[in-house]
């Protein structure tokens, strides 16, 4: 029963790896992350068959940038873990606690993504910006960790939202799974529209008008996560789809 239920938590956790990547705040910037991190100009990206040297930079540098961002998610999954399993070893019946509170502030989290009220307070703009790039690899790294340091309105609520559940499952390898997951979801789509970069702007001319759709719909589901934490019903959905669907042959 806790495998599966883990199985499930980080099939969430991936999925909201690419919500955050679709997200208003991170989808339209790809571009400007790209020339950024590559120091390669927009047509040199855009080429349709760009030259062995161009996709080898591309690819260097940005998995490059999502080791960075994915040290400091990893990071912060272990601290949350660790903090959860302190607390765990306290008190046995904290856990269930932090699972009810953790559920309601990722459902509000969720309602703060719908557009239905927003916390300004507390998901302020937070980014960090380089002005110059560092140079080479090294440099690209540490722009990966400004990403993941400055979290806007848009990709926080999500995060924030793993961050809890890690924290609920009371397992410091829990938490780092779960934000490996994570990064994993929004690390891939980034190499994927580096390396694809030309049939990516053709593909988001015709997405952007969806954005908001995408956001609105990423709030629901992290309010119907944050209302299977509160009443604890991960489990029981998680038995309800092994049902239906094999996953072990």
């Amino acid at each position: 029963m806790l495998q599966q239920t883990a199985d499930i938590t980080y099939w969430i956790a991936f999925t909201a790896g690419i919500l955050s990547f679709a997200s208003p705040c991170v989808l339209p910037l790809i571009p400007s992350y790209l020339t950024y991190i590559t120091g390669l100009s927009f047509s040199q990206l855009d080429e349709e068959h760009p030259d062995a040297k161009v996709r080898l930079t591309v690819l260097l540098h940005s998995l490059c940038f999502i080791f960075g961002f994915s040290v400091i998610f990893i990071l912060l999954g272990a601290i949350a873990g660790i903090a959860s399993s302190q607390l765990e070893s306290f008190l046995r019946e904290g856990l269930d606690w932090v699972e009810k509170i953790g559920g309601l502030l990722i459902l509000l989290f969720g309602v703060h993504m719908t557009g239905l009220f927003h916390f300004g307070v507390l998901l302020g703009d937070k980014r960090v910006n380089l002005q110059k790039k560092p140079s080479g690899f090294a440099g690209t790294v540490l722009v990966g960790i400004a990403f993941a340091a400055g979290w806007t309105p848009c990709i926080g609520p999500i995060l924030a939202s793993i961050l809890v559940v890690a924290a609920s499952s009371g397992q410091v390898g829990e938490g780092i799974g779960l934000l490996s997951v994570y990064s994993l979801g929004l690390g891939v789509p980034f190499l994927l529209s580096g390396l694809l970069f030309h049939q990516f702007l053709s593909a988001f001319k015709r997405f952007r008008k969806h954005i908001r759709l995408i956001e609105i719909g990423t709030g629901v589901m992290l309010i119907a996560v944050g209302i299977m934490l509160m009443f604890n019903l991960l489990a029981e959905i998680t038995m309800f789809f092994y049902q239906w669907i094999p996953v072990r042959g």
